[in-house]
């Protein structure tokens, strides 16, 4: 061989390492973009705030029309025992009402999803009901069950069942028919097709489902309370804008507000413990680096 072309093999070593410098910018790359992205919804929020706040002073807007969050923290500061005890009431009504949404959710999206009969029979009638206002239900829950924590309840029950039932049976009755009748032709029953492939294929729709439910659940027990209560953060916000305290309306604004961000966490918590398989794309883009800017 020639001596000419003998160094060619020293080229590998330095390739190698343009590798390996290349994918740790990568890797530095996508630590700095995860940490952006943990970051940046606090940045927003702050900024917002110091935005709010500027614009309050500038315009000189009085507090009875809009509190700046500086005027809301005072108020929050001040009353945080009124708003911690009605805040507790408010997220107890709603859970219990998200709980017996799930349940009958659960159960009713499985059945509409598992028989075209009931697909096509309840599913007009859910619509028509979800159409209905629920704060023109209240009023006939306040009839049946009196002034108290049940209307908040049924109410926050009512406007979460829905999203649930829509996003369970779509998870079932989209199973691939080839898929069901491979199963069929191996022996399997309905009941297990729907045990062992209905499911697990719901899964993800429920928990997505789940996210929506939970937030719009703190609507309903709100807007019942608002009405036909002796607690809870709507009561104390109806308290508040009668004595014209804005800035304790807003303070029940943010409480409630910071309630529904975090049982959304939570959701997304027990979302990626549980149906993580179903992310796995998403996950991998935002961890690996080779998932792009």
């Amino acid at each position: 061989m020639p001596r000419d072309v003998m160094p060619a093999p020293a080229a590998t070593p330095r390739k190698g390492e343009a590798n390996a410098r290349r994918v740790e910018a990568m890797i530095a790359a996508a630590r700095r973009r995860r940490r952006l992205q943990t970051l940046l919804p606090w940045l927003i929020l702050l900024g917002t705030c110091l935005v709010w706040e500027a614009v309050v002073m500038a315009m000189e807007i009085p507090a009875f029309v809009l509190p700046a969050p500086s005027a809301i923290g005072a108020s929050m500061v001040r009353w945080w025992w009124p708003l911690l005890d009605n805040a507790w009431q408010t997220l107890l009504t709603t859970l219990v009402g998200f709980a017996l949404a799930i349940v009958f959710g659960l159960v009713l999206g499985v059945a509409i999803g598992s028989s075209a009969l009931l697909y096509h029979g309840l599913y007009p009638l859910l619509i028509g009901f979800n159409s209905v206002p629920k704060v023109a239900v209240v009023p006939i829950l306040v009839i049946w069950f009196g002034i108290g924590a049940v209307p908040a309840i049924i109410t926050a029950f009512l406007i979460s069942f829905f999203p649930i039932v829509v996003n369970v049976a779509t998870g079932i009755a989209t199973v691939e028919p080839e898929l069901r009748d491979v199963l069929r032709a191996l022996g399997a029953r309905p009941v297990d097709i729907i045990r062992k492939v209905g499911l697990p294929r719901a899964m993800p729709y429920f928990f997505a489902s789940l996210k929506i439910a939970i937030t719009v659940a703190f609507v309903g027990s709100i807007m019942s309370e608002t009405v036909a209560a002796n607690s809870g953060i709507g009561h104390l916000m109806m308290v508040a804008s009668s004595r014209f305290d804005v800035p304790l309306v807003f303070a029940g604004l943010v409480v409630t507000g910071v309630m529904g961000v975090l049982m959304y966490a939570l959701a997304v918590m027990v979302e990626q413990r549980t149906t993580g398989w179903a992310m796995r794309g998403q996950a991998e883009q935002q961890v690996s680096p080779m998932g792009g800017a």
